[in-house]
């Protein structure tokens, strides 16, 4: 018989600790490019376009890690999955836009962050570290190490999210001095993405077992669990191992946990390749159309003297 997650009560269903210190980064944020705006110097005004794109990332960011779905992570691979593709793949992109340009020069220019942040967004570099995290947590050793402690699990989640961060950054952030990706070479950066990522998605879909104790071991599972839900509560609970959360078997749910994450990197990047060339084309056109007016005005200055 299949039981709801809600005996597992609030606490560990909405995690309410971490919604309000989330609350709390979002007042502040409404307050610095809003009433405190003017204690800083070259602040502009925000637009609501970026306070909503921040707003949203919050959002994203709660539902990936303080509703129930990060719960069903500790379930089901399918779970699992679908929370990294979305904290991973698109939270940082809403928090690099949702905050305004003048903020992010106030951070970056620190003289501890700078050094750091020039090294960290060299694209190669972002490239080579966030997938090379991504694939190595993913690694059935790791991953089980990693779910069974809270404090390694907790510095590993941050540690992949700000990598997925870095490796965002040169893709679509605003500012004119940081835009070291252009045209053909955002394309190559897209798909070199793609590529480093397939392995790690390739091992989980296309293996003949179920690889992760924590989804399978009972033993395992109770101490992956023991991190978002208080030890009375498991305590007093009857569990037998997770079948009796999942309705599909193990490996059918690693393999749809795979196949949700490369879906969705997919969808992610095919939006990206779609913006990244109108971009690029309507640069080139806005090119073509300068030389064009250039020539014109040569000409309209010859014809004088030809005359």
């Amino acid at each position: 018989m299949k039981m709801s997650i809600d005996i597992f009560g609030f606490r560990a269903l909405w995690s309410p600790y971490f919604l309000a210190s989330l609350v709390v980064i979002t007042l502040l944020y409404f307050l610095i490019v809003g009433p405190w705006r003017h204690r800083f110097a070259h602040s502009e005004p925000t637009s609501v376009n970026t306070k909503i794109l921040f707003a949203i990332g919050m959002i994203l960011l709660y539902a990936c890690k303080g509703s129930p779905i990060d719960l069903l992570g500790h379930m089901t691979m399918t779970a699992h999955m679908t929370q990294m593709a979305v904290l991973y793949l698109i939270v940082p992109a809403f928090f690099i836009l949702g905050v305004p340009n003048w903020l992010w020069r106030k951070f970056i220019n620190l003289k501890v962050i700078k050094p750091l942040f020039t090294f960290l967004t060299k694209p190669l570099i972002a490239l080579v570290i966030f997938n090379g995290s991504f694939s190595m947590y993913h690694i059935p050793l790791i991953f089980d190490f990693v779910k069974t402690n809270v404090f390694i699990h907790a510095a590993t989640t941050i540690f992949i999210f700000i990598a997925a961060f870095f490796m965002w950054w040169p893709l679509i952030n605003k500012l004119e001095e940081w835009n070291t990706l252009h045209g053909l070479k955002k394309v190559g950066y897209i798909f070199a993405d793609g590529m480093l990522l397939t392995p790690a998605c390739a091992l989980i879909i296309f293996s003949d077992t179920a690889m992760y104790s924590t989804y399978t071991d009972l033993s395992a599972w109770m101490n992956a669990l023991a991190l978002c839900v208080p030890a009375s509560m498991l305590s007093s609970i009857n569990l037998t191992g997770p079948e009796m959360f999942n309705f599909m078997p193990p490996l059918e749910d690693q393999r749809t946990g795979g196949v949700i994450m490369k879906i969705i990197q997919e969808f992610v990047y095919a939006i990206l390749l779609a913006k990244v060339f109108f971009e690029w084309v309507r640069k080139e056109r806005e090119q073509e159309k300068l030389l064009d007016e250039q020539l014109l005005e040569k000409q309209q200055l010859l014809e004088p003297q030809t005359n």
